[in-house]
């Protein structure tokens, strides 16, 4: 694309805030469908007659094909940048979410959720390469606070949208309407949009140079055994993956389980639920926007390592001692405000996890990003089977409330041996 002469340098013009706005409404869009299949899962599994066991296994089936295809379609956006491939990425949404609807039996639902998993699989590491360069190195933390604090608001809305929306068109209904949201995404996605800065017709010379300030140059190859071995030998890959899955597991296990937990061992009502299942979700949004925040401020004050991995090492370590003391309460509400500030504080970290991608990442910053997610999903394909198969051995809901508790320990852990200003590829 040919590129116009810049506007005239000096106060620079903020082309960059309409790009964070679109991230932050993919956010949103994409976890309207996440989060309404586990509020609507008790009438799913009664029309398609499905056990716990066998919803648990539709929930994972989405999480294994993102892990799969996550670093291809990361690897891909690297190399031909984002604004095509997150359009083909909304655009499968649209219709597997419309396709949801149409499953009449356990295999059909199964596939359609593998093929909807393949489908999103890439989104996060776009979005962060996405604004690696688009967002100035200085507000990496807080933007990436922001994008994940509009998911998490259409997270913790959406139970409530589900239950209303239910009650008039019925839970296909609910995917049907939900499908056109993507749609409409796209349209303003792919009218607007550029993937660099120096293509986008409305930015100035002087954003330009502030989005660049302080960014290291860049590497440009993708290719060959040497790129993959450098990635999965480098010293910050295993932890940071490690470190990753206790987030991945407590999201997951919030938009799968959180409600049938509250129904059955706390006794929860149904007009209750509305309310306390979205709890969670809706907390961690204050999370995402103080986490945000305050890694870049321990940045600039302490520096990378105390910025990155310091806020992301504590506020795992603060999770595990609010999911403990969940499985130790009675009292029903202090066991959800618990839980929902154990997904607070880890929430609290996202800012810090995925500016750390962008910081060792450089170019290639899809695929570490893909790296770390695809690790997070093996918390997502286990934790809800696992849920399910600790509450069958020991007929108590607090057992995989208490596992989910001694993994953000070994998380915090994790984060002692990750070090943000060593880059993965230079």
């Amino acid at each position: 694309m040919s590129n116009p002469t810049p506007l005239v340098a000096g106060r620079p013009t903020c082309v960059r805030h309409g790009v964070v706005g679109l991230m932050v409404a993919l956010a949103m869009v994409t976890y309207l469908d996440r989060t309404c299949i586990s509020k609507l899962a008790p009438d799913i599994q009664r029309d398609l007659s499905l056990s716990k066991e066998q919803m648990s296994w539709v929930f994972s089936s989405f999480s294994l094909a993102y892990a799969l295809f996550e670093v291809p379609t990361a690897w891909w956006a690297d190399r031909a940048g984002t604004r095509s491939v997150l359009t083909r990425i909304v655009l499968w949404w649209s219709a597997l979410t419309a396709l949801t609807a149409g499953a009449f039996n356990y295999v059909s639902m199964l596939a359609v959720r593998f093929l909807f998993g393949a489908g999103e699989a890439g989104a996060w590491p776009c979005v962060a390469r996405t604004f690696s360069k688009w967002v100035a190195p200085s507000q990496r933390g807080r933007v990436q606070g922001i994008f994940f604090a509009g998911a998490h608001l259409a997270a913790g809305l959406s139970p409530l949208i589900a239950y209303a929306l239910n009650k008039y068109v019925g839970w296909r209904g609910v995917f049907i309407i939900f499908s056109v949201v993507g749609v409409v995404w796209v349209l303003a996605w792919r009218r607007w949009f550029h993937n660099t800065p120096a293509e986008h017709p409305a930015t100035n010379l002087a954003e330009r140079e502030f989005i660049a300030g302080g960014r290291t140059p860049a590497t440009s190859s993708h290719e060959g055994w040497p790129y993959w071995r450098r990635l999965l030998t480098h010293r910050n890959t295993l932890p940071l993956c490690l470190g990753y899955i206790p987030n991945s597991t407590a999201f997951y296990f919030c938009i799968t389980w959180l409600p049938t937990y509250l129904e059955e061992k706390h006794g929860f009502q149904k007009a209750e639920l509305g309310f306390y299942a979205g709890l969670p979700l809706l907390m961690a949004i204050a999370g995402d926007l103080t986490g945000g925040t305050v890694t870049d401020w321990v940045t600039r004050r302490f520096g990378l390592r105390w910025g990155r991995s310091g806020v992301a090492g504590l506020g795992n370590l603060v999770a595990a001692l609010a999911l403990l003391a969940a499985t130790q309460v009675t009292q029903r509400e202090a066991a959800i405000w618990l839980i929902a500030f154990g997904t607070t504080a880890t929430m609290f970290t996202l800012g810090a996890m995925w500016s750390t991608c962008q910081d060792i990442g450089g170019a290639h910053v899809g695929v570490v990003g893909a790296a770390m997610n695809t690790a997070g999903q093996i918390g997502a394909i286990g934790g809800p089977p696992l849920a399910t198969w600790l509450l069958a051995r020991t007929g108590e809901w607090n057992t995989p409330i208490f596992a989910l508790g001694c993994l953000f320990v070994i998380g915090s852990a994790c984060w002692l041996f990750v070090d943000p200003r060593d880059k993965v590829f230079e």
